[in-house]
């Protein structure tokens, strides 16, 4: 019943993920809302009388009901935004999706995750670099997601090698598993989702909408820690990730080209701009990220545990020896630690060398 809820969230028009959590919040859960007088929802703070008086609830179970039988014949998964199974990285993201709808064995919580983007006229040399890159990180013994649009060009090409290569890849499209586009596409679907996952917001009654992609690619930066602009002419949706992905503090990375080429203008102003690490090589990026090759593990995290900890910060130590990457707001429902104690915790552990912080507030024990 309460995945009954939480998809009819995927059908309210004009709330919005950010509002949706605060209805939630204040309304004591998913399916409280539901069963919350509309008075009550009016004196929830910043949101607007406009705003519940639009909500139609009975009309959001309804399709939702529809959606569920969709769901459940397609044996697709449901991962809202207060579950386990939804991406960590994307909870710090503050207009993510409330609700996402997958197919595919996703560990969305890998300790390493990357999204690859570029221009759908992909050249020779973009597809190149795409390929190396790809292949050098399918050599360490951590393998990194990758995450990609399904697109033509970089985002067909970045899928491609990572299977070639043996790497998790996870496409994020724009519409409903009801269809799949582009439809030249169709015959990587299979593969795809036996190696990693496809992921979208949209239910089967979306309908191909050009603003839908746009909206997607929040997600492919979310998701990640850090976006690589492979390719990119001066516009186009690679640049909005890349803008997206900073707005998110996560890194950004691009190929430089040769000026004067049309589709290393947008590769070449995200650097001129620092907007995006120049990069030339796997190197740069994994020296950045700290995603060194998995070498033997030393026992440097044993002896900074001679260090006195409390049973707060022990407990932060488990939580992050079983997960690998935690991302504080994890780490605050996992502890049962207000997310203050929790940052305060962090901090000094950080400053004693016992963590490490990624992009998105993502901790992992520095070892």
């Amino acid at each position: 019943m309460e995945t009954l809820y939480k998809v009819a969230f995927s059908f309210f028009n004009g709330l919005g993920s950010i509002n949706a959590r605060k209805v939630i919040a204040y309304s004591g859960g998913v399916e409280s809302f539901f069963k919350s007088k509309k008075n009550d929802l009016l004196k929830i703070p910043g949101i607007g009388k406009a705003i519940i008086q639009k909500l139609d609830r009975d009309a959001a179970l309804r399709d939702a009901e529809a959606e569920l039988k969709f769901i459940e014949d397609n044996n697709i998964n449901v991962a809202f935004y207060l579950d386990e199974n939804y991406p960590q990285r994307l909870l710090n993201c503050p207009d993510s999706p409330t609700t996402l709808y997958y197919k595919g064995d996703i560990n969305f919580n890998a300790s390493r995750v990357l999204s690859v983007v570029g221009t759908r006229n992909a050249t020779d040399y973009g597809k190149d670099n795409c390929d190396k890159v790809i292949k050098a990180l399918a050599s360490h013994s951590e393998k990194a997601i990758i995450v990609s649009g399904l697109a033509y060009g970089i985002d067909i090409c970045a899928h491609k090698a990572a299977m070639k290569y043996k790497l998790p890849t996870v496409a994020v499209i724009g519409h409903g598993f009801h269809l799949m586009y582009p439809a030249q596409h169709r015959k990587y679907v299979n593969e795809i989702i036996h190696s990693g996952g496809i992921v979208t917001e949209f239910t089967s009654k979306s309908v191909i909408d050009p603003r839908h992609f746009v909206r997607r690619n929040r997600i492919i930066a979310g998701m990640a820690d850090a976006t690589l602009v492979m390719e990119s002419a001066r516009k186009g949706g690679s640049l909005t990730t890349a803008e997206i992905a900073n707005s998110y503090n996560r890194d950004v990375f691009a190929f430089p080209g040769r000026v004067g080429d049309i589709y290393s203008q947008g590769c070449n102003h995200l650097i001129k701009t620092n907007q995006a690490h120049l990069i030339e090589s796997v190197a740069d990026i994994e020296y950045i990220l700290g995603w060194e090759n998995n070498l033997p593990k030393t026992d440097a995290i044993q002896s900074k545990m001679f260090v006195e900890l409390s049973a707060e910060e022990n407990l932060i130590v488990s939580l992050l020896k079983e997960a690998g990457k935690l991302g504080i707001d994890l780490l605050s429902v996992k502890s049962n630690l207000p997310m203050s104690k929790v940052s305060s915790l962090l901090l000094k552990m950080e400053f004693e060398g016992l963590v490490r912080v990624f992009p998105g507030k993502i901790y992992a024990l520095n070892c």
